[in-house]
């Protein structure tokens, strides 16, 4: 029998719930010695995000909660042991804390270099590598003008440059795994898409839940064949999150009470249980929007890609992540302060990129987007901390930092310290630090060392007098002054 010709043979491909996604013909710049450029601008990225973490840690900038913490989680697998932190408290084990057995991978990196900065230049490495899975889906389906304007306006995004410059988080090994388990999913490739997500559930306890979404909506795009996958992916997810919270139960001191009382600074998780029923409706209606705060904060995560995000499911991934933070009652987890956008960012521009591949834009349409979306991220990135790398203060070197540090050399290695906040990381890699003034910080070390020239919005968790009659209390109670100078103040526990 002849084979049909012509129209006959032109028979529709099986329909599935994914999109069709097309294929670029082949073209000079779809060769692989064409993406070059995508490298070198995630190389460019991780120098400036290396640059402005160690910049901020060089100026006494950075913090016992949350670089000292996790430098001694490191410190303790390097050590063979089970992550403990003294700035959490004497001997407090960590997977009490958060569930990120991911932190391990730290290890070997601190073998070869053990400091404090391999944290910092670790993250910036996986916060720049997440540009390019990114980077190349975008030239893929959109070309190369838009793979360059939205992996940079992704990499200085507000979310990023937050994230990056508040010391070190486990999250930022969610960065690359999030991207590239999205391109993925945007691709059609439902088991790459699956197979990224989950190491996420050793990253951090509730990253289980953006998996079961991540699974959900694999079942939902996926059509028949992707059903099955999807359940599975979404349970596995959280069965996750139901065994981190089972490991945290068991190793927290205060058992799940605890640790929920300890991730909760004004109260329930909700809201807070003290109100009731009353509060805990508020909170689920009203108070996901209030205060004004909340809003502003949806708003600036989603205007980098001028609001299209919404236009794509992918943008349901970020559900959990902005739920939880909408619910809490802790105003840091309102704002685009600190780290808590640094998840977002990835899944808004991804969904951005399915958006306007969806819309089958080209064009000026395309081109008006990309601009839109360039014009806002530069209107925001002065207001970000990015925009520190090009003030002459940042490059800068105050006297005080040679004399803090002339100071801390008088603390011998493997020493007992309490330190204030913006000096512990400084020691949390040659000795067992605590936080001064911190209720939970180991009693009676041999040394005390102090700053009490922080600026006063600066100062935690002491105010300028109570700082002053610890102080005091504490040379009364037989401390003596081993060294002061320029506003550093360092005690040693007389034998």
């Amino acid at each position: 029998m002849r084979a049909p010709t012509g129209n006959a043979a032109a028979l529709p491909p099986q329909q599935t719930g994914i999109e069709e996604r097309t294929t670029p013909k082949p073209s000079k710049e779809n060769r692989p010695e064409a993406d070059w450029w995508i490298w070198a601008m995630a190389g460019a990225l991780f120098f400036a995000y290396m640059a402005l973490s160690l910049r901020i840690h060089e100026r006494l900038l950075s913090r016992s909660f949350d670089l000292g913490i996790f430098v001694q989680v490191v410190r303790s697998y390097a050590s063979g042991h089970l992550p403990v932190s003294e700035v959490k408290g004497p001997d407090f084990p960590v997977l009490g804390d958060h569930f990120s057995p991911v932190l391990a991978l730290l290890a070997p990196l601190y073998w070869l270099w053990p400091s404090v900065k391999v944290l910092l230049v670790a993250q910036a490495a996986l916060v720049a590598g997440s540009v390019l899975p990114l980077a190349f889906w975008a030239r893929r389906t959109l070309g190369s003008a838009a793979a360059a304007v939205i992996g940079t306006c992704y990499g200085v995004s507000w979310g990023i440059a937050s994230g990056v410059s508040s010391d070190f988080h486990e999250w930022a090994f969610a960065l690359p795994l999030l991207t590239l388990s999205l391109t993925a999913l945007g691709s059609g490739r439902l088991h790459a898409a699956a197979y990224w997500a989950l190491p996420l559930l050793l990253v951090k306890e509730d990253l289980g839940l953006t998996v079961a979404v991540i699974g959900l909506v694999i079942a939902w795009q996926g059509g028949r064949g992707g059903r099955r996958l999807g359940i599975l992916t979404a349970a596995a997810g959280v069965a996750g999150t139901g065994l981190a919270l089972l490991v945290l139960s068991a190793f927290h001191p205060g058992g799940f009470a605890g640790y929920r009382l300890s991730h909760n600074p004004g109260g329930g998780a909700a809201g807070g249980s003290e109100g009731g029923a009353l509060e805990l409706l508020h909170q689920l209606t009203l108070g996901l929007i209030t205060p004004q705060e909340k809003v502003t904060t949806l708003i600036l995560v989603l205007a980098p890609t001028l609001c299209l995000a919404l236009r794509s499911p992918l943008v349901l991934i970020a559900l959990p992540s902005v739920l939880w933070r909408l619910a809490s009652n802790y105003p840091d987890h309102w704002s685009t302060r600190y780290h808590y956008s640094l998840l977002l960012m990835p899944i808004v521009f991804v969904a951005f990129v399915d958006a306007l591949h969806r819309r089958g834009s080209g064009g000026r349409s395309l081109y008006r987007y990309l601009a839109g979306s360039a014009a806002v991220t530069l209107l925001l990135l002065p207001h970000f901390p990015l925009w520190q790398l090009v003030q002459p203060a940042t490059w800068e070197t105050d006297p005080r930092i040679a004399v803090a540090h002339s100071v801390m050399d008088e603390i011998p290695d493997g020493a007992t310290v309490q330190a204030s906040t913006y000096l512990v990381p400084h020691l949390a890699d040659r000795t067992s630090v605590s936080l001064y003034g911190w209720p939970d910080s180991r009693p009676h070390p041999e040394w005390i060392v102090v700053d009490t020239k922080v600026a006063p919005q600066l100062r935690w968790p002491l105010s300028v007098v109570e700082e002053s009659i610890a102080l005091d209390r504490a040379r009364n109670e037989g401390y003596r002054i081993a060294a002061q100078e320029d506003g550093f103040v360092l005690l040693n526990r007389r034998s």
